[in-house]
């Protein structure tokens, strides 16, 4: 087998290659950036990136195109989102003849863990070969298999496929891989994870010996290197990490994670969703009746929540895809196999509702989000048990994970209300508000514009649906920063000071007693004739509870309640001590 690989590639196409650079690098401008003609794509190709927008390689393009088009093997480790599809994809184009191939069977298979991706990959691939004629066909389970028979028959150039699938066809005699140029394994970590490694193996195996093969994981664990080693011939190997930012500038996926008991997760999801307010997320779940239980609860906070995992058939799937897509859901709730290949081009948050089992893990999913140039959010949600696994995760992939703390009731309040505020400010500068122009003017006549302002407000407020939590979420520390040999947490850090104006005021009563912030309230307005607008956050612990008032009124408030009960029993109320801070 010769050395360079060449003979993979017709002679022809090699010397038509070499003879664009040649042309291109005499007249080329003397620019540092690098253009998809720089890389001596044919015109046809360079005609349909311009169409689509692409005005210059990524770095994966860059590093892999030329390689590939000489016919090297290759090995690449790239996150989804780097621009693989077209680094491999265009390699494959620029090998067809001149006025389109005459052969029935495919010059390149490309195989991919899941139906989504095929069908993307194989969508991306026409788009690239219009103008060529390329004949693409994506095969996969699910789908009827007669179609695929007749296109197979009819012939295609490119076929991307799922493994399980081209086996079946493999074995029905209907793929045949006699004049295959090229084999790409897309996401092969996937692959092996869902078990598709003998297959890989059969496929390999009825495939040319004299092939190209180009090989892309996220990830490089063994498994991916006993791979390359079996199948590749002397392969480039290229390795491309998501595009780091700027000194000084945001990450592209911001990173956190909030330790949070399992009691409390789905409130605690809850309430970071309602802070972070995704276009569209997708949650991940261990198994399918956590998925199903946690579905429905988004739902009943009011989010359009989709389940997808095993149990769901390929129909009611297509339908929940299709909903995330066009917008009439904007959550997902999914276990890891089945959202594998998925990619939505709006998903704007990532959330793990437990630590994944696995680093690897971890990258792919962060890796659908922050994807061209666009910021992405990345959220786990940890048990005190799993802050060790957070600290690994950290470890490999060398990034940052910024520890938060769940939002409190206040901080919801403050959220909502300032979604109203920002709902108002849209409508004030772009509805046509005349024709209720004459309701404020008769208010007016009865009462001060302000508070009619306020009036509408409060009513918009109420009418977006905001659901009120009834209790704090308790903060609890990770369990490597419990006390040895007492599993209580070491001393926590202090609380955040009164907010300025304010005294916190200490309730002998809390979780345990029922106590829930609306009880405080109601009891604090209706004994001390305070204004419910004008109590601050509320903390409610397991046996007290902790309540910001103006400082004018603490004293009034202390002597209201000494003499009332708050669900049914008389508590201990007293401004917060100094050493409590």
């Amino acid at each position: 087998m010769p050395a360079d690989g060449l003979w993979r590639t017709p002679r022809r196409a090699v010397a038509e290659r070499s003879a664009r650079l040649d042309a291109m690098t005499a007249d080329a401008p003397d620019d540092d950036r690098t253009s998809f003609a720089d890389l001596g794509l044919r015109p046809e190709l360079l005609r349909a990136l311009s169409g689509l927008g692409y005005e210059e390689p990524t770095p994966i393009q860059r590093e892999a195109i030329p390689p590939l088009t000489d016919g090297r093997d290759l090995l690449g480790q790239a996150a989804t989102g780097t621009g693989k599809t077209a680094a491999f994809a265009l390699p494959v184009l620029e090998r067809m003849a001149e006025g389109g191939r005459t052969e029935r069977a495919p010059m390149a298979l490309v195989l991919v863990p899941t139906r989504e991706l095929a069908v993307q990959v194989s969508e991306a691939v026409h788009r690239y070969g219009r103008e060529i004629g390329a004949r693409v066909l994506p095969i996969y389970g699910g789908q009827p298999i007669g179609r695929q028979l007749r296109v197979l028959e009819q012939g295609v150039d490119v076929v991307v496929a799922t493994p399980g699938r081209a086996v079946d066809h493999l074995n029905r005699g209907t793929l045949k891989l006699e004049h295959l140029e090229v084999v790409v394994l897309d996401e092969a970590d996937e692959m092996l994870d869902m078990g598709f490694a003998e297959d890989l193996d059969a496929i390999l195996a009825e495939a040319p010996e004299q092939r190209q093969t180009v090989l892309f994981s996220a990830t490089m664990p063994g498994r991916i290197d006993r791979l390359a080693r079996q199948h590749l011939t002397d392969p480039v190997r290229i390795t491309i990490s998501r595009e780091q930012p700027e000194p000084g500038e945001a990450p592209r996926v911001r990173q956190s994670a909030y330790v949070v008991p399992r009691a409390h997760k789905p409130a605690a999801l809850g309430r970071v969703l309602d802070i972070e307010a995704p276009t569209a997320a997708i949650v991940f779940c261990r198994t399918r009746d956590e998925v199903d239980q946690l579905t429905e609860t988004l739902n009943g906070r009011g989010y359009r929540a989709e389940s997808l995992h095993g149990g769901i058939s390929q129909e009611q799937r297509d339908r929940v895809m299709a909903r995330l897509r066009n917008g009439t859901a904007d959550l997902l709730v999914a276990t890891d196999v089945a959202a594998r290949g998925l990619d939505v081009e709006q998903l704007t948050h990532v959330v793990n509702y437990n630590v994944p089992s696995a680093p690897e893990s971890y990258v792919h999913r962060i890796g659908r989000v922050g994807r061209a140039g666009r910021e992405g959010v990345a959220i786990t949600l940890a048990e005190p048990r799993e802050h060790g696994m957070l600290k690994t995760i950290e470890r490999v992939t060398k990034q940052r994970i910024q520890m938060e703390k769940v939002p409190t009731i206040a901080d919801l309040r403050a959220r909502r209300l300032e979604l109203t505020r920002a709902a108002l400010h849209e409508s004030l500068l772009e509805d046509d508000l005349e024709g209720f122009r004459v309701v404020v003017e008769t208010l007016a006549d009865e009462f001060d514009v302000m508070e009619v302002a306020l009036a509408a407000v409060k009513l918009a407020h109420e009418a977006s649906g905001a659901a009120a939590d009834e209790e704090e979420i308790p903060e609890v520390a990770p369990r490597g920063d419990r006390r040895p040999g007492t599993g209580e947490p070491r001393r926590e850090r202090k609380p955040r000071r009164p907010t300025a104006g304010m005294t916190r005021l200490f309730v002998g009563a809390g979780r345990s007693a029922g106590i829930r912030p609306q009880d405080l309230v109601g009891a604090i307005a209706g004994e001390a004739r305070l204004n419910g607008r004008e109590i601050g956050a509320i903390e409610i612990a397991d046996r007290f509870s902790l309540v910001e008032v103006p400082e004018g009124s603490a004293q009034q408030v202390i002597t209201a309640l000494r003499g009332a009960t708050i669900k049914g029993r008389k508590v201990t109320i007293r401004r917060e001590r100094e050493e409590l801070r």
